[in-house]
């Protein structure tokens, strides 16, 4: 069935690894294999996906457009699907929050745009260094992957990655550690061999790092901090942002305001290729095509992101974020963590997962996944040694998909868990 793609393709795919079946279809919350399998999707396109597989309102917008002869490919010029964008952003998320950011459309993906601000940020401040994080992912070309923390993904750039320094981060990596302090330490003291850095880049939850939330308290020491040391502040919310964590930008609960601010994945709101930087505008200083990329202007994903806020407009998505997270929050405590003492649980909004690596097994986290998926269930791991399972349904799925994809979820996880303990007195 896959030997095709097995002959064809080259052995860096991923995810087809753990999801081995040919998909043909897919709507709402479901993919549907060849095979006519339907499969409960908590993955959502590893973020790409928030509003669900081919959301009616957002197709029926992009046909539309099509059928109009809009312009496909525009670059940067000047286009009505650009001008619209614009506006419906500025209108709809901007302007209610006080935020007064210029945009600057990057290249395809995520990395682009963590390219752009890397960049920009070095261009302004006039220095090379960066602080990133300990547990951070930020994409895999050269610039974003010096910024990245991971060992595996690191060691294939093939080069030294130079110019980041990595902080401790708040959770997932020392618990009680004063992070801030030690920052704090480090730019203060004319020994410690660390120069000051252009800007910090963190995500405010580390998805592929466990799902790792920074506290609201830290968030705005770490604001303060960089205000006080000119240091700029970067928040990547390409994989949490657009309401993954309740509210459309991640660092909200925290009252802070980044100078600049990475976005991609489901921005453009049907899995569209499409990334964007928002700077304040007096960072604005690149001369033109200093930044550029040929797809920088996806006319698709601009008519997409378009739909996408008005969507969440009228379907008061932020309300129905909230009582979905209240719901899987409430379903992991009482039926997820009685399975075994020794999971545990984190998330906010609709990004959840549960910690099994003090269960001592290394192979329990892809049981689960691997189990899930016979059961079909669409699930993901994160995390050191992938060892956080991920939920990460759309924000539109509906409460009865959400409710079976967490049967099943609880299904599994006691059925593996007997599994392993059955197997703890011949392991020892």
């Amino acid at each position: 069935m896959t030997n095709t793609f097995e002959m064809l393709e080259s052995n860096v795919r991923s995810y087809c690894r753990s999801f081995p079946d040919v998909f043909v279809r897919a709507k709402g919350s479901v993919l549907y294999a060849e095979s006519g399998k339907a499969f409960i999707d908590f993955f959502a396109g590893a973020g790409a996906l928030n509003y669900g597989h081919n959301n009616d309102f957002i197709k029926q917008q992009l046909i539309q457009y099509l059928q109009s002869d809009g312009l496909s490919h525009g670059l940067d010029m000047y286009t009505s699907a650009k001008e619209t964008f614009l506006q419906t952003f500025s209108d709809k998320i901007l302007k209610p929050r006080g935020l007064d950011y210029k945009l600057q459309f990057c290249g395809p993906t995520g990395t682009n745009a963590v390219e752009a601000a890397l960049k920009l940020a070095r261009k302004v401040k006039g220095r090379t260094g960066v602080f990133a994080f300990i547990g951070s992912f930020h994409g895999m070309s050269l610039g974003s992957l010096s910024a990245t923390s991971s060992l595996y993904h690191r060691e294939a750039g093939g080069l030294p990655l130079h110019d980041v320094t990595f902080m401790p981060f708040p959770t997932g990596f020392i618990d009680n550690l004063d992070t801030i302090g030690y920052m704090e330490a480090i730019l203060t003291d004319d020994h410690s061999g660390i120069a000051k850095p252009a800007a910090v880049i963190l995500e405010t939850m580390q998805a592929e790092g466990g799902l790792n939330a920074a506290p609201t308290q830290w968030l705005q020491e770490l604001r303060d901090l960089c205000d006080r040391h000119d240091i700029l502040l970067i928040v990547d919310d390409i994989q949490v942002g657009c309401g993954r964590t309740g509210s459309f930008f991640s660092f909200e609960r925290a009252g802070i305001v980044p100078d600049l601010v990475v976005l991609s994945k489901s921005i453009s709101g049907y899995g569209l290729p499409m990334s964007l930087l928002l700077l304040k505008p007096e960072l604005d200083v690149w001369q033109p095509a200093e930044h550029n990329g040929t797809f920088r202007g996806n006319q698709l994903a601009f008519v997409g992101a378009t739909a996408a806020l008005e969507l969440r407009e009228s379907a008061q998505l932020d309300a129905e974020t909230e009582r979905k997270a209240q719901f899987v929050e409430q379903y992991l405590k009482e039926h997820i963590l009685p399975i075994n003492p020794l999971i545990s649980m984190r998330g906010m909004g609709l990004i959840w997962g549960i910690d099994v690596s003090a269960c001592q097994d290394e192979h329990l986290s892809k049981a689960i996944v691997s189990r899930c998926y016979e059961q079909g269930l669409i699930v993901e791991r994160a995390g050191r040694q992938d060892m956080v399972v991920k939920l990460m349904p759309a924000l539109t799925i509906s409460m009865d998909e959400l409710a079976a994809g967490c049967e099943i979820f609880k299904r599994v996880v006691s059925e593996c868990c007997t599994l392993i303990d059955s197997l703890q007195p011949q392991l020892t």
